[in-house]
């Protein structure tokens, strides 16, 4: 069975770090889009990637502006093209988070169900857990089946900071809408 983390780390072609509100970010891009994303000290991150350091790579840029943009509550979606490295079933299983609005959540199990396989929610959240694209790919919309908090391979505090913020920029989004008239 091929690694993924191995094929990936061969096809890493640049990085750079970008200094998040939640800490800092390792961006790394192969010449297909961005495969990565990682908090510091985040579970799963990969080892040391021998690829150059990169400020300059314009498509790490444009997922930093992205990231910046959504930080600052921009409700624009993030359409930098992406690399998902991971097994077949890990890729459905991103595909489906990628679907996942801004300020919703959802279960592992419910993602099951829309894989067909309503039993697999364990090894759902083993893809969820493995997300190499944070935030972008929005694993933090995720949650237990009684809608709690459970795991997120950056922190529980992150999760929830991200949670927090894309509830409050949808609401602030809500009272920003012109009121509709009433037809009698």
């Amino acid at each position: 069975m091929i690694d993924p983390t191995r094929t990936f780390a061969q096809r890493c072609t640049a990085q750079m770090r970008y200094a998040s509100p939640l800490g800092t970010l390792l961006l790394a891009r192969t010449a297909e889009g961005l495969a990565g994303a990682w908090f510091e000290n985040q579970k799963h991150h990969p080892a040391p990637i021998d690829a150059p350091e990169r400020d300059d790579d314009a498509l790490l840029r444009r997922a930093a502006r992205e990231l910046e943009a959504y930080f600052d509550g921009a409700d624009d979606d993030f359409d930098v093209p992406l690399d998902l490295h991971g097994t077949p079933f890990q890729r459905a299983v991103w595909r489906e988070l990628l679907k996942l609005e801004r300020g919703a959540t959802c279960s592992y199990g419910d993602i099951a169900e829309r894989l067909g396989s309503p039993s697999a929610g364990r090894a759902v959240g083993a893809a969820v857990g493995r997300n190499p694209v944070s935030i972008i790919v929005p694993c933090h919309r995720v949650v237990g089946s009684d809608g709690s908090l459970t795991g997120y391979a950056g922190g529980l505090e992150r999760k929830t900071a991200l949670l927090r913020l894309e509830s409050k920029h949808a609401a602030d989004a809500d009272r920003l809408q012109p009121k509709k008239r009433e037809q009698h």
